[in-house]
């Protein structure tokens, strides 16, 4: 399988410079290619693919004598992922390609020849120095490719790709359903609730004021720029601290337990909620999900994802029966069948774990 550290590091004088170069020729080589694909399939109905794309940059490189300052590999990768977007694209899978952005997020990928790895330190292609990185973890596999990346607050980053067998952990028999929510970002079936950092809702204050002040700065102007890097800034402690969450959560359950269970929820639509769409996208169910899926098949644990339809909500944990809709700030509730006073949130992750086990024994043909 393929794992990937990130590692943050501090460029020298020399490599911000070479860095920038290379940030700016991969944009420059991503732009107009896709200006040229665009003009193509508009006018002609053609789709370019990769090889075509290749000659277009031998011709660049002819033209712009500057391309040739940096390595080609990122050049040479960065075609190679916008034809992966736009087979995505054609899929149906994403939407159209865009424009690279100068202060969005910026990166490049490398391979093979355009760098080397001596006694764990990293060398790039035309840098002679290696890079002043601290490895906080060690990685383990054989490196099959580098990417360099440029967050907005000028933070740079370097991601391993890795290639090795991960071990799973241990089989147990603890099996767990989870009930992701607003209220409290998870409530599980052994009557836990977590909170959710809701990170965007507590610095709100803060990222309004800081971009109303970036709103009434002159374009170009070099205060302009320090308050964009001031809100930057903040959006990735807001970014960090959720994926931190997240982070952790989600290994926690995974190493805990054998058999996951959760709702397979419709982000996409439930975030159209005009009312509820910030408290959503604060709390990433779709991350939290995503993350729980790889580490579920990294570590040999089993993830079943519920029916979405399943009225979790309104059948009683305890004897099964169907009690109706209930209003949002009904937490608790009486079961009319058995009398049972429940938690709304926590008899509904116990209802998903018995529908998630069936399906894994339907599916094992144990039923």
């Amino acid at each position: 399988m393929n794992k990937t550290y990130q590692y943050r590091f501090t460029p020298t004088r020399e490599q911000a410079e070479l860095l920038a170069k290379t940030f700016g020729c991969v944009r420059f080589v991503y732009n107009h290619i896709l200006d040229w694909r665009s003009k193509e399939y508009t006018n002609n109905q053609t789709k370019i693919n990769y090889n075509q794309s290749s000659k277009k940059l031998t011709d660049l490189k002819k033209q712009y004598e500057w391309l040739k300052e940096v390595s080609s590999v990122p050049l040479q990768q960065v075609l190679r992922n916008q034809d992966k977007a736009f087979s995505n694209f054609f899929a149906k899978r994403a939407k159209y390609p865009n424009f690279k952005k100068r202060n969005n997020h910026q990166s490049f990928r490398l391979v093979n020849t355009a760098y080397r790895i001596i006694d764990n330190k990293i060398y790039l292609a035309k840098c002679d120095k290696p890079l002043n990185i601290k490895l906080h973890r060690k990685y383990k596999g054989d490196v099959t490719s580098v990417t360099i990346s440029k967050d907005c607050a000028n933070r740079y980053f370097m991601s391993l790709c890795c290639e090795h067998d991960i071990e799973h952990l241990p089989k147990n028999d603890k099996n767990i359903g989870l009930d992701l929510g607003l209220t409290h970002f998870v409530a599980t079936s052994d009557n836990t609730k977590v909170k959710a950092p809701k990170a965007t809702i507590k610095y709100q204050k803060k990222l309004a004021r800081l971009s109303k002040r970036l709103s009434k700065k002159q374009k170009g102007s070099n205060n302009r720029n320090k308050a964009r890097l001031k809100v930057a800034k903040l959006h990735n402690k807001i970014k960090d601290t959720r994926k931190d969450f997240l982070h952790k959560l989600s290994t926690k359950i995974v190493s805990e337990n054998q058999v996951i269970a959760i709702e397979d929820l419709n982000t996409a639509g439930l975030i159209r909620n005009r009312k509820l769409s910030k408290h959503i996208a604060d709390a990433s169910w779709g991350e939290f999900t995503r993350q729980l899926e790889y580490k579920s098949l990294w570590y040999g644990r089993n993830l079943i994802k519920v029916s979405r339809w399943l009225p979790s909500s309104q059948i009683c944990s305890h004897c099964g029966h169907r009690d109706g809709k209930k209003a949002l700030n009904i937490r608790l509730w009486t079961c009319s069948s058995c009398n049972t006073e429940l938690d709304r949130d926590i008899s509904a992750s116990k209802v998903i774990l018995k529908a998630g086990l069936a399906e894994l024994n339907n599916k094992a043909g144990l039923a």
